[in-house]
């Protein structure tokens, strides 16, 4: 080894320690990455070993749906949807042609004169929101934003400490009430609402939830402290039970803390990830299963009667992402997730079919193998590239074309009432919202127009409007607009043309019969 390589080899050394020492002030809370001058700033390493930050995210143009076909979720999904009613027609099931749906309703062959919730649904599978409207900007980035349980509130939480609630009854968003955050350290990171809509509470690097009042004169603002044992202490998630009697919470020190609302103090502390815990759920509207992601890339199931402190136990785990999980979200029927990743992907799970140990020690390896920060560093290419199933993974579907990098980016399912669930759909780094369909894997829509990450999305339950929160500082409302399809044919081919519905191109996503998708959008332009 001549000088000059020995020269090289203790710069390359230098730099690992920087950056490794770097990634721990980061995490730990001591340093924090406000901007950046050059872009440069936010990756290390050569081109090869990282993908380029404002490259497109890898995209499974064929996804594996052997695993979702003929299982009870599919007929689930595609009853509810109305993909399975085929009295309009004597096609395939599918896409019914608006005329014979209305023919149909008409003269009664449905045995009644109004639609039921399965042809509703057909009928909004046509209108996917694509018109972008600016509904209000902030002063900083925007962290949190999601519609109340009946959809005439939607809250919102931003990098400024403060809560803004907007009244969105009757189609309205006006602004009722701004609430000023207390003990706040980096930013609001989560918030959620009582299910009877009279409280809601907000978490951030603090040691206490908060707790405050939706409407009213008077502001009743409280702290629920959780006692923890570390000093740099951040509540990542939290969820309010069915009953609104207890909070579950995740946190950075691996625990899981449950808060008792009626006996005002925290009542459960239970050890549940090898690293921070992300998010927290609820399976059902019973709240006796709960579901947890960590950094580990792992998440658990839980049953809340068999909690205990002293030997926590999950009652499964399920693994199979290669990298931390920033979020879980429950399909609502006890039985099916979705988990969103660091590894660039959405998973589809069943609850009933939990992983084996096998699978778990690859999970726990393959993250391990990773030495990346996702806030501040770019994707390695081992993450960005198309890859099979680590051994033993028994995730249903996975979802992959958004882009999960700086922040814990959400992601859903569509509401039953209007989709029929559908669809998930999910925030991006890059500044859009992805909507995939559930059950072939591919994407149905991509809304454009944010400058910034987009961190949480919301579909109201039962209006066709989706709201993204950006870290451009905007809420923005996305609502369909025929003139946006006119306007770029090309794109609203791939929009509204991929999927169960017809026959796809794989370069471009445009139906290999234009002449059958102009004739459907004349139709559908005569009803409207």
């Amino acid at each position: 080894m001549n000088e000059s390589d020995g020269d090289r080899d203790s710069d390359s050394d230098r730099d690992r320690d920087i950056a490794t020492i770097l990634q721990y002030l980061i995490r730990s809370g001591q340093v924090r990455i406000i901007a950046a001058a050059s872009p440069h700033l936010y990756h290390e390493g050569s081109d090869d070993e990282f993908s380029t930050a404002r490259s497109p995210p890898k995209v499974d143009h064929h996804p594996d749906t052997s695993c979702l076909k003929g299982s009870d979720l599919s007929q689930a999904i595609l009853l509810s949807s109305g993909a399975l009613n085929d009295r309009h027609s004597n096609s395939a099931p599918g896409m019914v042609p608006l005329p014979s749906m209305l023919r149909s309703r008409e003269i009664g062959m449905n045995g009644r004169q109004h639609f039921t919730l399965g042809d509703r649904c057909q009928v909004m599978q046509r209108v996917i929101p694509n018109k972008k409207d600016i509904l209000d900007r902030y002063h900083g980035k925007v962290f949190c934003g999601h519609f109340a349980r009946e959809g005439d509130v939607f809250m919102s939480a931003a990098q400024d400490y403060c809560i803004r609630l907007y009244d969105t009854s009757r189609g309205l968003f006006k602004l009722k009430r701004t609430v000023e955050a207390r003990d706040v350290g980096w930013s609001i990171l989560d918030t959620a609402v009582s299910p009877d809509g009279n409280s809601f509470i907000y978490c951030s690097w603090s040691e206490s939830i908060h707790i405050c009042n939706v409407s009213g004169d008077q502001e009743n603002h409280d702290a629920l402290p959780l006692y923890p044992e570390e000093r740099r202490f951040c509540v990542f998630a939290l969820r309010f039970s069915q009953d609104g009697r207890e909070i579950l919470s995740g946190a950075n020190d691996q625990f899981l803390y449950v808060f008792n609302r009626e006996e005002n103090k925290r009542t459960l502390r239970i050890y549940s990830h090898e690293d921070d815990v992300n998010t927290v759920a609820f399976a059902d509207n019973t709240s006796q299963i709960l579901f947890s992601g960590g950094d580990d890339g792992i998440c658990k199931v839980w049953d809340r009667r068999t909690l205990c402190e002293f030997s926590p136990k999950p009652v499964g785990i399920l693994a199979g992402h290669e990298d931390g999980i920033t979020y879980v979200d429950s399909k609502g029927d006890g039985r099916h997730l979705i988990t969103n990743s660091k590894d660039q992907t959405i998973k589809l799970w069943d609850m009933r079919y939990f992983s084996p140990s096998s699978c778990v020690e690859n999970a726990y390896k393959a993250v391990k193998s990773h030495n990346w920060d996702y806030r501040w560093q770019r994707v390695p290419s081992s993450l960005n590239k198309l890859r099979r199933k680590l051994p033993g993974d028994t995730s249903l579907m996975t979802y992959r074309g958004h882009s999960v990098l700086q922040t814990l980016i959400r992601c859903h399912f569509s509401p039953e009432t209007t989709t029929g669930q559908s669809y998930i759909y999910s925030g991006c780094a890059q500044g859009r919202v992805v909507i995939y369909d559930v059950l072939t894997g591919k994407i149905k829509a991509t809304l454009k127009g944010h400058k910034g990450c987009v961190r949480d999305v919301s579909w109201h339950p039962y209006r066709n409007e989706i709201m993204s929160s950006s870290w451009d500082g905007t809420i923005v409302k996305w609502t369909f607009n025929k003139t946006e399809i006119d306007s770029d044919s090309e794109e609203a081919s791939a929009m509204y043309c991929e999927g169960r519905e017809g026959e796809t191109s794989e370069s471009t996503g445009l139906r290999r019969s234009q002449r059958l998708a102009d004739q459907r959008r004349k139709q559908e332009s005569e009803i409207c």
